[in-house]
């Protein structure tokens, strides 16, 4: 095989090419045997992290029955450790960075049915970037890509404040960051739009990034119903309250935003790598 390989031309000139020949003649046995491990499909999902709450990566592959054969890594763009690493049916650490260390976690009893999935524990702000979820079994290998988001979101309460001078409703959210917008809308049940005038403070909690959110909303009328909206480019959240003659009635709402699915699997064999990588070595 060598001595025909050695019969090609490559670009750097006869010189290398004897050397060239006797490289591939090395490696393509190591490529015939990758080839037969093909890419698995890994599939992850477009995450967002609530500030000091508990989140979950999704991940998920095709399952494979053999428990021992499964290794999951999970990596962070721009960080030089692992976030998270689980092989053989337990959880490997060593190569753990820092940032990580007793905040994660896989869902080990449902690894073989497929969920790579990680837990993200205290979510930090600083936690937001790109993420890669690898997947090796029996039948291959593959890897997925996703982009996470961190903030602070909370559904509204909204009461009815009774005052000298007219009902007032509140509008009270206790954590939200980055600050969001606030706003009001007011419905009589013959569904007339009604006037209103609110008033909407910020103030900053404790761990000096998130805020809470107060809005209120002067002269309420019954028979009619009232909501106040907060949003950010992470969440949406409402909260509604009916009043009537007789009694309040209350609901509330919150909605993820964009919050969209997205594929990425191997699509080079190793064997593709290496050739691709041979020129480089030569040139050194």
């Amino acid at each position: 095989v060598a001595l025909v390989l050695a019969k090609m031309q490559p670009p750097w000139g006869s010189g290398l090419a004897f050397l060239y020949a006797h490289c591939l003649a090395f490696l393509m046995p190591a490529c015939f045997l990758l080839a037969g491990k093909r890419s698995i499909s890994v599939k992850a999902l477009t995450s967002l992290g609530n500030i000091g709450q508990r989140s979950v990566l999704g991940c998920t592959f095709e399952p494979d029955i053999w428990m021992g054969s499964i290794a999951i890594r999970w990596a962070k763009a721009g960080v030089a450790g692992l976030v998270h690493e689980f092989q053989g049916g337990k959880d490997h650490l060593q190569e753990q960075d820092a940032l990580f260390q007793g905040r994660t976690a896989v869902f080990a009893d449902q690894v073989i049915g497929g969920n790579a999935s990680l837990e993200l524990r205290d979510v930090q702000l600083s936690d937001a970037g790109t993420y890669q979820c690898s997947v090796t079994t029996a039948r291959g290998s593959g890897a997925a890509v996703l982009q996470y988001r961190t903030g602070a979101f909370s559904t509204p309460k909204v009461r009815v404040e009774n005052g000298s001078s007219g009902d007032t409703l509140q509008c009270e959210a206790p954590r939200w960051f980055p600050r969001p917008a606030v706003r009001w809308t007011a419905y009589s049940d013959a569904g007339e739009c009604l006037p209103h005038v609110a008033n909407t403070s910020y103030e900053l909690n404790a761990e000096n990034i998130t805020l809470k959110v107060v809005s209120f909303l002067r002269n309420v009328t019954a028979n009619a119903t009232y909501t106040c909206v907060i949003e950010n480019n992470i969440a949406k959240a409402t909260g509604n309250i009916k009043v009537t003659d007789f009694s309040i009635t209350r609901g509330t709402n919150l909605q993820l935003v964009n919050l969209n699915a997205e594929s990425v699997s191997s699509s080079l064999p190793a064997c593709h790598w290496m050739l691709l990588l041979l020129p480089y070595l030569l040139s050194v």
